[in-house]
């Protein structure tokens, strides 16, 4: 069997229309989720964007013991695992974070690809002056990554110039010549829809016609008081705009998928790693609290012969993708894998793997006495808070509970009473909190959590 793995960063879970969503237009990722089963109860792991990965790669809980970094030697990686079985493999990416700087994720690839000039890849430093899509002082990094993406992408002429479809073209076109190999793994990573939201004017005319103002296109992380109500609901359009394009060139690289006659031998996962706040709990991007905006995402997967339309209600993770994928390769599974095969579940079998799901920062850096207080009121400081908080978040049942250590102050929520998750029910439901707190700390012990890392979350 041949497996395709296709990721898009930042995806929100309730944005399409296969989780619901009437707004958007998704019609390629809707048509392939019809086909497939739709996970209903994927969260992710560890988080953001490079945590989730080495999640992913490795099937493990990486947040209990590394943080944003390269991926180490010592990991023992799916593209190896499948390699030593004689699989090729390729790793295409636009997400920059995956190989720059000596990240090394393309690490077991047979040959990978990267399409240069996401975000603050340093590609090119021309032209010298770029003008700014609205005040700096509401852009996110406004030098250092919004000027130089402004650069990157100067010369940009047609869609087909955009990062997605340029990734998603180099996907279909190694499927044309390798379509005909015994077994392989294509692995597919887009930044889209991740910020900056640039994607061509008509897409943004679908959501948002005749809009004036200032383009918020990459907002800092943290309260929204700094928008406008029309600023706010056009950078939803923005996103949504950008959402539309990468369903296209998805679908783009589906339709390839299917013209070669891969759709009988061939297990598709398609997902995200995490979503985004656009101004829910009064919030911009995705920072300090991991709500369901963000820690709820999408996985949809196709495995020949299945049933089409299935719908999965089972807890799944980032950490168990890898050995789901060696249990359909018939590959064993390596002893360092903390996640588990869902094929059970897939095929009817099972009715879940897990009881509960956690969506963490990395846990690594425990609070240090004496820091001096930060000003919840300064978004520019919102990204130091959740540096120093670390927040996890359990879901189980109808139930998810935020916690931390030191003076984090933890949040409940009922999610079928409350999915917006506006009313912290923690002092009515203290044995609530308590019963998914212990079962937390139990969950970080069978992951091996060091003591120092897990001693300051015994409390909550």
């Amino acid at each position: 069997m041949n497996f395709i793995i296709i990721v898009s960063d930042t995806l929100r879970r309730d944005h399409l229309g296969c989780y619901g969503n009437k707004w958007i237009s998704t019609p390629y990722i809707d048509r392939f989720a019809s086909q497939s089963t739709v996970c209903d109860r994927y969260y992710t792991g560890s988080f953001p964007t490079v945590p989730h990965r080495t999640d992913l790669f490795t099937g493990r809980f990486t947040f209990t013991y590394r943080d944003w970094a390269p991926l180490g030697n010592q990991e023992v990686v799916l593209s190896q695992v499948l390699g030593e079985a004689g699989y090729t493999s390729m790793f295409i990416v636009d997400t920059p974070h995956l190989v720059r700087d000596a990240f090394g994720f393309d690490r077991g690839f047979t040959a990978w690809e990267w399409i240069r000039g996401q975000e603050n890849d340093r590609y090119r430093n021309y032209p010298h002056q770029v003008e700014m899509p609205c005040d700096p002082q509401k852009l996110r990094e406004t030098t250092r990554t919004v000027g130089q993406y402004l650069r990157n992408v100067a010369e940009r002429t047609y869609e087909s110039d955009y990062f997605a479809p340029m990734t998603m073209t180099r996907a279909a076109q190694w499927l044309e010549h390798n379509y005909k190999l015994d077994k392989f793994l294509l692995y597919v990573d887009t930044f889209d829809p991740h910020e900056p939201w640039d994607p061509p004017r008509y897409y943004v005319d679908m959501y948002d016609p005749g809009y004036e103002g200032e383009e918020v296109t990459y907002p800092i992380y943290g309260p929204a008081t700094y928008l406008t109500e029309a600023e706010l609901r056009h950078m939803r359009a923005l996103y949504a705009a950008e959402l539309t394009m990468v369903d296209r060139w998805v679908g783009r690289l589906l339709q390839t998928i299917e013209d070669t006659g891969l759709l009988d031998n061939t297990a598709i996962f398609f997902l995200t790693d995490h979503g985004f706040y656009l101004g829910e709990h009064g919030l911009t991007g995705k920072i300090v609290m991991l709500y369901e905006e963000v820690a709820h995402s999408p996985l949809i997967i196709r495995l020949p012969g299945q049933r089409q339309g299935a719908r999965c209600p089972a807890f799944v993770q980032p950490a168990d993708i890898m050995p789901t994928i060696l249990d359909l390769a018939g590959v064993e599974v390596p002893p360092t894998v903390q996640g588990s095969s869902f094929v059970p579940v897939l095929k009817g079998e099972a009715e879940a793997i897990r009881d509960c799901a956690v969506t963490s920062y990395a846990i690594t850096h425990p609070p240090v006495p004496g820091e001096p207080e930060l000003d919840p009121e300064n978004p520019y400081e919102w990204l130091k808070v959740a540096r120093k908080l670390k927040p996890s978040t359990l879901t189980m049942d109808d139930w998810a509970l935020i916690c931390g250590a030191g003076d984090f102050e933890p949040e409940l929520y009922n999610l079928k009473d409350d999915p917006g998750q506006k009313r912290n029910v923690f002092s009515e439901h203290r044995e609530v909190a308590e019963r998914l707190h212990r079962r937390y700390v139990e969950l970080l012990e069978w992951l091996g959590t060091d003591e120092q890392y897990l001693g300051p979350r015994r409390q909550l």
